[in-house]
């Protein structure tokens, strides 16, 4: 594989680190980016629900617990169902240009997680499977969400690593799910999710490896994140719109 830039970047707001996302997608797809593509890092320090592009703040947080307890809701640029983001969760970010085995949607989610559970599986005593389309799991157990959000030349492919994650935060400002994939067979946050305990740079190093991301990044575009949470990671209109795609 071609290789990619990398950036170990966490900015100090959640809203920043969605707009930084978006911001790398955008560079790339203007064709300020210097390489095919790059892999970025990041470690939330604060606890923040993040839904999914198109779901409904209502069906996929509870409001009121968020509130009495000042939890952040915001939206990110991707698909997929709503997650809590917070400290023990470590974020990569991938952007991709779009070729060979990128063409569609199915065949990135099929390339994409296939890549990662193997990098996952060198790491652990067990193997981690793909389960639903883009979750990782092991033993039936997810450890791992992601999604994606596509451009003409660039695609964007994110997702969250369960690394010491407590899952009791989850039951109290997540709702279980409008749509769930058929293995989760509803049962609770508690009992669907398990933590991998493994050290956060453990799985950088596997991730870097698999994709081939060597040199750095740099500079990173602060100047379009920071339009970003302006315009749009900071603004109610964005964080809690109604859900219909736009």
């Amino acid at each position: 594989m071609d290789e990619l830039r990398y950036l170990d970047l966490t900015l100090p707001a959640p809203s920043e680190n969605l707009a930084c996302d978006e911001a790398l997608l955008d560079c790339y797809e203007a064709g300020d980016g210097h390489s095919p593509g790059v892999l970025r890092f990041w470690e939330p320090r604060q606890p923040f629900v993040v839904l999914g592009y198109a779901n409904k703040a209502a069906n996929e947080a509870d409001l009121r617990a968020c509130q009495s307890h000042q939890i952040p809701i915001l939206r990110r640029c991707s698909g997929g169902g709503a997650v809590l983001q917070g400290p023990g969760c470590l974020n990569y970010t991938l952007v991709l240009k779009i070729q060979d085995k990128l063409e569609s949607i199915t065949e990135t989610n099929c390339f994409v997680m296939k890549r990662n559970a193997a990098a996952i599986s060198t790491l652990l005593a067990e193997t981690a499977t793909v389960e639903g389309f883009t979750d990782l799991a092991l033993n039936r157990l997810k450890f791992s969400g992601n999604s994606q959000r596509r451009k003409r030349h660039f695609l964007l492919f994110h997702g969250t690593f369960l690394l010491d994650f407590d899952f009791k935060a989850m039951q109290k400002f997540l709702r279980l799910p409008p749509k769930q994939p058929s293995y989760r067979q509803d049962r609770s946050h508690e009992a669907f999710l398990t933590n991998l305990h493994l050290p956060a740079l453990s799985i950088k190093d596997a991730l870097r490896k698999t994709w081939n991301a060597t040199q750095p990044l740099e500079p990173f575009p602060r100047s379009i994140i920071d339009e970003l949470v302006k315009e749009k990671y900071s603004q109610d209109a964005w964080n809690l719109k109604s859900g219909t795609m736009q």
